[in-house]
């Protein structure tokens, strides 16, 4: 998202932004700016009012669309303790086009996890983190803004609504917000977090000392508040569900699709994360970093009560490394003690812990845990989750303080590896190992069904188109397991171009598809194929590269898992074929640019590779020849503009 930083970026010809003079370079600035500027490249003149933009390969001005958000706030609800704002519905509206400008000031982000920056107060960091040194043994990190945001709110609805090309945070709750319901929204194209759920500033609100801080950072509207800051200011009772969150993170990739800071009765549940920079859910993140079974007691906080469950995660760390589906840091429950009060009762204080169950995980190749007890974390109850083709280890972390319980998972990698300080107590039994490939018998069709969004009573009205991300090994079988997005009760499935009949649809994100003998995964589709074609892979014997590197691994849904990729103008990609059409696959993303098509050595043409909704959209036809004669024919795919033109291979 552009989002008013004075450098050199990258527009996107989707967005629209009228208020803002847009202009090609006149010799002036085009002396002044010209060795900053490459092909694609904007640069915005603040002082001046005016936004230049140096025009790829083939764009015309006066065809495109340009938008630069002004506002940093969409919607913000901020009331007082004594009298918060409440009973309010927002329903069907799309919240998009709002900036957020604290990057771009001197403090600039000085990033530390899940977007918590740094931005030079003396009580950031971690006792000596930070010079000057932070408070110790706790010291809050800045968040990012959110473009809708609620405080000091009671009984707030969003449902049914669009986040999507926001500069910020996508929508933020906390301060004083009780009884939050945030269900069936889809949130996408979002430069920072989807959803921020509390303040960093609040581990403890009980402490008068913290008061002053809390409301200055917590609430806009702190000035006006008379209350005194207690549990009266604690998150409580936000429910987060049947929610669609993809391609987040954009500008600042250390974000989590959901970010969990210190709250009570949280419940995050049957929520789709995919298309992810880095975690999909977080809680608690950095305030339990100075803790560890050895030292459990360096930071409290008051979180109790807090629920993720049967959420499915899928192709997240794309970018990022050392984080997980499921994230978790610090104290995660207030300490119940047996008649003594002194001897902690576990299974009462468990009751008060997170509990993290029913979540399917997948697709997250570079994953140290997929589900990831961190520094601190505590009192967790890890029960019926799904985890494959996700990462070393399934469940595990760095420096925990433990009370682990871990059963009845179905998890294709190991469990309770801890390689940096072993937890104080942990607690494994009735877990399955399944294969890093499952087949449709491997996984519980109950924990499936259970998963994702529209698996309860509510349907989410979401329009998110129907993708496929994994088919489970179709050697020998006769069924095989779909995962996917989008999917609905009546989704039809082909094999080439015939439909497939006695599809068992078991949520929004998987289905049991039966086959016949001798089918392959890549046969598999939504939509029926050309008859008599044949798609070629990227790393086909017949394609002649130059210029081109080759990336696998990606977790974008690319066809076979890979793609072959250019980052200099004049690369090419050439078959030799015969046949009657050809299409090329390739990528759609706001880093593409155009791509020059020749067949036969005829007249090139150019085809635009910018997705015209902003998003990402990985092994799409981006080019489609007319009828060609019967016979033998030579197509060359050249690089002309972008930072990258992405090649997924061939139909013809």
């Amino acid at each position: 998202m552009l989002d008013q930083r004075d450098r050199p970026g990258v527009l996107r010809a989707s967005q629209r932004w009228p208020a803002v003079h847009v202009a090609q370079h006149d010799a002036r600035a085009h002396r002044e700016r010209a060795g900053l500027l490459g092909s694609g490249q904007w640069f915005l003149d603040g002082a001046g009012g005016k936004l230049y933009y140096k025009p790829s390969a083939g764009q015309q001005m006066s065809a495109l669309d340009v938008e630069l958000p002004r506002l940093e706030t969409l919607v913000q609800g901020a009331g007082i303790l004594a009298a918060p704002i409440h009973d309010i519905t927002f329903s069907g509206l799309q919240f998009s086009f709002a900036t957020w400008n604290a990057p771009s000031t001197s403090s600039g982000f000085a990033d530390v996890q899940s977007n918590l920056r740094m931005t030079g107060a003396n009580n950031q960091g971690m006792c000596g983190f930070s010079n000057p040194a932070g408070s110790c043994p706790w010291g809050a990190l800045t968040q990012p803004l959110a473009n809708v945001s609620f405080t000091a709110s009671k009984n707030i609805t969003l449902t049914g609504n669009r986040f999507a090309g926001l500069g910020g945070a996508g929508l933020g709750v906390m301060y004083g917000a009780t009884n939050t319901l945030i269900q069936g929204n889809e949130f996408t194209d979002i430069a920072s977090t989807a959803i921020l759920l509390g303040c960093t500033y609040d581990p403890l609100p009980t402490n008068p000392s913290d008061a002053a801080g809390i409301k200055q950072n917590c609430t806009p509207n702190g000035a006006n508040e008379t209350a005194a800051t207690g549990t009266n200011e604690i998150l409580t009772g936000t429910t987060v569900a049947d929610n669609v969150i993809h391609h987040i993170g954009t500008d600042y990739s250390s974000a989590s699709g959901i970010t969990l800071l210190f709250s009570r009765h949280t419940t995050i549940t049957r929520n789709n994360l995919y298309d992810l920079p880095y975690t999909g859910i977080t809680a608690g993140v950095i305030q339990g970093h100075v803790n560890q079974a050895s030292t459990p007691q360096n930071t409290t906080n008051i979180n109790s009560s807090n629920t993720i469950s049967n959420n499915i995660l899928h192709d997240y760390l794309s970018v990022r490394s050392d984080g997980g589906a499921v994230y978790v840091e610090g104290h995660q429950a207030q300490y119940v003690y047996q008649a003594d009060g002194k001897t902690i009762d576990p299974v009462r204080t468990l009751a008060k812990g997170l509990q993290v169950t029913g979540n399917i995980a997948y697709n997250g190749p570079t994953t140290n845990f997929t589900y990831y007890n961190d520094a601190g974390s505590e009192w967790i109850n890890w029960q019926g989750n799904i985890a494959f083709r996700a990462g070393d280890k399934a469940h595990g972390g760095c420096s925990p303080t433990g009370h682990f319980w871990i059963t009845g998972n179905y998890f294709s990698a190991g469990i309770q590896s801890y390689p940096c300080a072993q937890p104080v107590d942990t607690h494994a039994s009735g877990n399955t190992t399944i294969p890093a490939n499952p087949k449709p018998s491997d996984l519980p069709n109950a924990l499936v069904r259970a998963a994702g969004a529209g698996s309860g009573s509510f349907t989410p009205a979401l329009s998110v188109p129907a993708n496929i991300f994994y088919v489970s090994p179709t050697a020998n079988a006769t069924e095989v397991l779909v995962a996917g997005e989008g999917f609905g009760p009546t989704t039809p499935v082909y094999i080439g171009t015939t439909p497939v009949a006695g599809v068992t649809h078991l949520s929004s994100g998987f289905m049991i598809v039966p086959i016949p003998a001798g089918t392959s995964a890549g046969q598999i589709s939504l939509t029926p194929q050309v008859p008599g074609s044949i798609r070629l892979n990227d790393d086909d014997g017949s394609i002649t590269y130059s210029g081109y590197a080759y990336a696998g691994g990606r977790s974008y849904g690319d066809h076979q898992n890979d793609v072959r990729y250019a980052t200099s103008n004049g690369s090419t990609a050439s078959l030799t074929f015969t046949g009657t059409r050809v299409t090329v696959y390739g990528e759609q993303n706001t880093d593409q640019g155009n791509i020059g098509i020749s067949i036969d050595g005829g007249p090139q043409q150019v085809v635009s590779t910018l997705p015209s909704d902003g998003v990402r959209h990985a092994n799409v036809a981006v080019y489609t020849s007319g009828p060609l004669s019967s016979g033998r024919h030579t197509i060359v795919v050249t690089k002309l503009s972008g930072q990258y033109s992405t090649l997924d291979g061939f139909t013809v």
